[in-house]
């Protein structure tokens, strides 16, 4: 299996709260509490893990608080390449209702100083000549610039690297001017970061287009419970999700992100690359956590999944 580095700037604790329908104002009482060491970089090497690849973690860490994800390094046999920095890691509270609505309370990250961002430079300088890929994932703390992100994605670009990237806002903007291999926004992140409405099947292919001709080998649009979008050169498929009982959705995104690159990296077959993709996706919105626990269920998923080819025109 492939060697990957995940880079997660901007890692989070959740805290995800469970409970019945969300009493705005009032008292509400929880049924259960979990707390989990994550980050969108975090959570798509925990599902590449279990799909069976080598996986080095970097970002940046607050050293007031790094025991619990020091913890899911070792439980995970992650190779830790993090950057240590001031202060605590951020806090995020999720509130997942019986229903399945999710309701974020992210919070600001970390300062990181511009020290800080010169020692990660080039410790993923250094090390990424021994991967086969790398993902950029999440949000920037505060403190990091937007044109330092686009920085170390060209110089991961210029060594022939796969880079797969998924964040949104001023980040995707300037990520989207490295050229990555593969991005991952939903459909509200691109229109935003290209600052055009894209809705229509025919406005999405020709958006990819454009994008492939920057250089952007693979554009795959998450879009929920309705599926999942994937234009390259070759390919323009849409995949339709099974219907599961909705848990949370946190790390939906991140589990088809990693499906994605497993697939690719496998040589699978186009079809089965999405099909597989959104198995897993299907299969994170039915658990709270990350990663690949019941191989039996996402087989069932798998069958569930339905890949269609869509009309560029």
């Amino acid at each position: 299996m492939a060697k990957i580095l995940t880079l997660t700037m901007n890692p989070a604790l959740d805290l995800t709260v469970q409970l019945g329908p969300l009493q705005v104002g009032q008292v509400n009482r929880s049924e259960c509490m979990l707390s989990h060491a994550a980050g969108k970089g975090l959570n798509v090497a925990q599902v590449l893990a279990d799909l069976g690849h080598e996986l080095t973690v970097a970002g940046f860490l607050g050293v007031d608080n790094q025991q619990p994800f020091e913890a899911l390094f070792a439980r995970r046999g992650f190779v830790d390449e993090f950057v240590r920095v001031p202060g605590e890691t951020r806090s995020n509270i999720k509130l997942a209702e019986r229903s399945g609505r999710i309701t974020d309370l992210n919070g600001p990250g970390p300062q990181v100083d511009v020290q800080a961002q010169q020692a990660l430079a080039a410790r993923v300088e250094q090390l990424a000549g021994g991967f086969d890929a790398v993902v950029v994932a999440g949000s920037l703390p505060r403190g990091v610039d937007p044109q330092w992100l686009k920085t170390l994605l060209l110089a991961l670009t210029r060594k022939g690297l796969k880079v797969a990237l998924d964040t949104s806002g001023a980040a995707l903007r300037a990520g989207l001017e490295a050229s990555p291999w593969l991005i991952k926004p939903n459909t509200e992140e691109l229109a935003d970061a290209l600052d055009a409405p894209i809705i229509s099947i025919e406005a999405q292919a020709e958006v990819a287009a454009a994008l492939h001709q920057r250089g952007i080998e693979h554009v795959v649009i998450s879009q929920g419970s309705e599926g999942v979008h994937w234009f390259s050169a070759d390919v323009a498929l849409q995949a339709l999700p099974p219907k599961v009982s909705v848990a949370s959705t946190v790390g939906a995104g991140d589990s088809l992100l990693a499906g994605m690159v497993h697939g690719l990296l496998s040589g699978h077959a186009p079809e089965q690359v999405l099909r597989t993709a959104t198995a897993i996706a299907a299969m994170a919105v039915t658990q709270i956590g990350f990663g690949i626990n019941d191989a039996t269920q996402l087989k069932r998923l798998q069958a569930g999944v339905d890949v269609r080819a869509m009309n560029r025109q």
